[in-house]
């Protein structure tokens, strides 16, 4: 009989715990980032007058990040006192067939944003010209206008932003972050 009264009181008090929590509402811990492995990263440049050949610039790292070194990592070349548009292309080359990232950023525009840095000294622009629905930018497609003969570097950087994307580039998770060499001759 003991038994049973410390067994009725020990479910009790399980009971109002679970009971507890329930009034509470305590929501689950968020979702971490599920960076995706790029290992491929495409600017394709096209002269707005389609006069200029057009450019491309590619970073390959098929292992991924801290395994062997890329075995492509380009320096971007263009025309000085020139415009081109840009799009970037992101794949996983380590499954069969290769995955495109690009379509998962689009498509998550309202997470995504690429930003982009140019050193001091270089003589670039580049404006975003795509919008996600709340007409923040994503930067998958952008225009960059060159200025006078120049060598820098380009910093372009993925931030994954859930649910906190306001356009600015100082928030956020970096998926991915590469320094190219920029020349404009």
């Amino acid at each position: 009989m003991k038994k049973i009264v410390i067994f009725m009181a020990l479910a009790a008090v399980a009971f109002a715990s679970c009971e507890k929590d329930k009034k509470n509402n305590i929501p689950l811990p968020p979702v971490p980032n599920q960076v995706e492995l790029i290992t491929t990263f495409k600017v394709e440049f096209t002269d707005v007058n389609g006069v200029l050949p057009t450019v491309s610039a590619l970073f390959v790292d098929v292992d991924g990040p801290g395994g062997n070194n890329p075995t492509a990592y380009d320096t971007i070349r263009l025309r000085a006192n020139a415009m081109y548009n840009a799009v970037i292309t992101l794949l996983n080359e380590s499954v069969s067939p290769a995955a495109d990232i690009s379509v998962e950023v689009q498509q998550e525009g309202l997470d995504h944003l690429f930003c982009f840095d140019i050193s001091s000294g270089l003589n670039l622009t580049i404006n975003k010209t795509d919008l996600d629905a709340n007409n923040f930018p994503i930067g998958i497609l952008s225009q960059w206008s060159t200025g006078s003969i120049s060598t820098g570097t380009t910093t372009i950087r993925l931030k994954h932003q859930p649910g906190f994307k306001t356009g600015a580039c100082d928030i956020g998770d970096t998926d991915i972050e590469l320094n190219f060499n920029t020349e404009l001759n």
